[in-house]
């Protein structure tokens, strides 16, 4: 089963390929002051709606609710593809509304820095995930939570195994059926602990996270397939870094 799974992942034609959507993940660390409100006013008021005006988006926008190194913030950018994110920074510097909006933030002084450091991940969609799903959650910008989980491999073998076990194995249906409700499945083409992928679920609120997840881990179809020799976590997961974000006023997502 395992093998099948790697092969339909690795073997994509160009064309295919060319239409999976790539995701930017940039985490900006802050410290508590007034950095976090200078960084909602750039994005709110420059970024986003240049992002939008180049093709890219919808762009989200949150805040690490549980997890490491808060205050924290990551920004979620979707990219119709590759060439698309290597030409965002040359169409931003080009959009005189950008430059404009962005002024104050692009011009902080090493005494007033906007952030204490950024980290860009760069990710490709799976194939048969190809692009972002908006909840009607999102849409309407009603209460909910975000959970970010990243699975890391020993290998290259163990990692595509891992995301065809995701991909055309049947774990994305058995979380779509147990309310774990995914809004992306990606492939982790940059980081620092590489093989690995990452994902995004919403979920209306914490109880109701804790109660899905639960139905997950109990679910037949679930332990057949974790149970399956090649697929078991022993054999392919080294590891599992999980956030809970809550998302800002103005996020996209």
């Amino acid at each position: 089963m395992s093998g099948v799974a790697v092969a339909t992942v690795e073997a994509q034609p160009h064309d295919a390929a060319a239409k999976l959507e790539i995701y930017e993940l940039r985490t900006y660390r802050l410290v508590h002051g007034p950095m976090k409100e200078r960084l909602d006013a750039y994005l709110r008021n420059a970024f986003i709606p240049a992002a939008r005006r180049a093709g890219c988006g919808p762009v989200g926008v949150f805040t690490v609710a549980i997890g490491s190194e808060s205050p924290t913030v990551h920004v979620l950018v979707p990219y119709p593809s590759i060439e698309d994110f290597v030409a965002l920074p040359g169409r931003l510097t080009a959009d005189p509304s950008y430059t404009a909006a962005a002024g104050s933030f692009l011009k902080a002084t090493p005494d007033a820095p906007p952030y204490t450091s950024l980290e860009v991940k760069l990710m490709r969609a799976f194939p048969h995930f190809p692009r972002l799903e908006l909840t009607d959650a999102s849409s309407s910008n009603t209460p909910r939570i975000f959970e970010l989980r990243t699975y890391f491999s020993h290998s290259d073998a163990a990692g595509m195994t891992k995301i065809g076990m995701f991909d055309t194995g049947g774990e994305i249906e058995i979380f779509r059926r147990t309310g774990l409700t995914p809004v992306f499945f990606a492939q982790d083409l940059t980081g620092p602990r590489l093989p690995s992928l990452t994902y995004l679920l919403t979920f209306p609120d914490l109880a109701t996270r804790e109660r899905n997840w639960r139905a997950f881990g109990s679910d037949p179809a679930w332990r057949r397939l974790i149970s399956t020799p090649g697929l078991t976590d022993r054999e392919i997961t080294t590891g599992i870094d999980n956030q809970i974000l809550s998302p800002a006023s103005f996020s996209q997502i």
